[in-house]
């Protein structure tokens, strides 16, 4: 269940920024109007206190207090200073506000200030907030004192209305930050929403359209090279995905075919229990021709996807591939010559092994008696030989020998696809290398890896 929170925080970036935005000034804001407003009520009083200390030190004027005892003198004007003003000599009230009485709040309040002696202030209230001031009259001995009152209303009120005012002043700056948060953040989207829109359009293989084709800010440049990498590895996966499912079409296409075939023929009439076996003998052979073909499109496929820079030392890879072909046709002597200590090739040894074993496979096919791989340095990296003493490779057809599933003599009894020597140059093409067939005047067959050396 959504919490009330939840359900008003907004759903999108530009107003989680605007939110972000309008919640930092709304605090700085009240921290600036608190701050304003306590310095100007501040102020205000101090205000208050300068004009009672000048209407005390004025009325302090007219007390005498040469003789033995303290005198008011009649001056003109007296009445103003009378207004608010209290009199004593010493705990005696000599005077007070005819507005005053002798128990009112204002005149408790001066009789404590005039009690405690020296310049003191207080704040009372009397139908309204009044600030009352102690001055003691100059002269020796008398402990005269005289009290000012002044009504702060008037003060208050002003302070008031500039709190008033600080309040609008600050709900329209906030208003104004929001909006122009939102519009500025929308501005700075806005190429966020059309990389959206083109991402929509863009199909990840048909289209070679590129994020970083545009000029953008860095940061959504950097983006935007980012996302390429990843649209190009997407469209390298799914270009690889569709070759593989094509090459295992077409592959599997003639072994199905022929099995199709087979068992059509065998059950168009009674047959005989060689004939039967025969039949039998032919699918079971079509269909190790579909396990060979699965086996080494998905070997490639997955070889394609895990493949990683690396390096490997050729020549204990060679006598570990010499090892095993021995066991599979020990009738063939398989002779590893010429690789260097030290000969490094710029490839992992799984891919070395990978680019090397169809050509090693090709040549347990067809030779006689013999096969030599020798590896030496090459013009600007590893070169590796593969050579037989077989029949070789026919001149008519060269052209198709990297054509996958071709082969020179399909009923020659070997149980090729004809996709080795093709994996094999598209795994050494994808290191940086190399596979060709080098024609030789002598008899047999000679394949020559180039890689790059580690």
């Amino acid at each position: 269940m959504r919490t009330f929170a939840s359900r008003w925080r907004p759903h999108t970036l530009r107003g989680r920024l605007s939110l972000v935005a309008l919640t930092t000034a709304t605090l700085l804001m009240v921290i600036l109007t608190v701050a304003f407003n306590t310095v100007v009520r501040q102020h205000l009083q101090h205000q208050a206190d300068d004009e009672l200390r000048t209407r005390g030190t004025a009325v302090a004027a007219t007390v005498d207090t040469s003789g033995a005892r303290v005198r008011v003198l009649e001056t003109p004007g007296e009445e103003l200073l009378d207004a608010n003003v209290w009199i004593y000599a010493g705990d005696r009230l000599l005077e007070k506000p005819p507005s005053a009485t002798a128990v009112g709040p204002l005149t408790r309040a001066a009789d404590a200030l005039a009690g405690r002696g020296g310049t003191h202030c207080v704040t009372a209230r009397a139908h309204g907030p009044v600030r009352l001031c102690a001055r003691p009259v100059p002269g020796t001995g008398t402990g005269a004192t005289v009290v000012t009152a002044l009504d702060l209303s008037p003060y208050r009120s002003s302070a008031d209305t500039l709190l008033f005012a600080s309040l609008a002043l600050d709900a329209a700056m906030l208003a104004c930050t929001y909006a122009l948060t939102r519009l500025a953040v929308g501005r700075a989207l806005r190429p966020v929403r059309t990389m959206t829109d083109q991402a929509t359009r863009w199909s990840a293989v048909a289209s070679e359209e590129r994020f970083g084709s545009i000029a953008r800010p860095v940061e959504l440049a950097q983006l935007g090279g980012s996302l390429d990498a990843l649209l190009d590895r997407i469209r390298a996966l799914l270009r690889h995905e569709r070759q593989l499912t094509q090459e295992l079409s077409h592959e599997l296409r003639n072994p199905l075919a022929r099995i199709i075939a087979e068992l059509d023929w065998w059950q168009s009439r009674p047959r005989s229990a060689e004939e039967t076996r025969t039949t039998q003998e032919a699918i079971a052979d079509a269909a190790r021709s579909m396990r060979t073909i699965c086996d080494t499109l998905l070997d490639d496929a997955r070889d394609g996807a895990s493949a990683a820079p690396g390096t490997s030392e050729v020549g204990p890879v060679l006598r570990r591939l010499a090892d095993r072909a021995v066991s599979a046709r020990p009738a063939v002597e398989i002779v590893v010559t010429g690789p260097q200590a030290g000969l490094v090739a710029g490839v992992p040894d799984a891919l070395l092994e990978r680019i090397v074993s169809p050509l090693l496979d090709n040549a347990l096919r067809h030779a006689s008696a013999r096969i030599e791989l020798r590896a030496d340095r090459g013009p600007g990296g590893v070169r590796v030989e593969v050579t037989d003493d077989g029949p070789g490779v026919p001149a008519s057809f060269t052209p198709q020998l990297f054509q996958p599933g071709r082969r020179a003599d399909p009923g020659d009894g070997h149980g090729g696809a004809g996709l080795g020597l093709p994996l094999a140059r598209r795994l050494a093409r994808s290191a940086g290398g190399e596979v060709l067939h080098e024609e030789a005047g002598t008899a047999g067959a000679t394949f020559v890896v180039g890689l790059p050396s580690g």
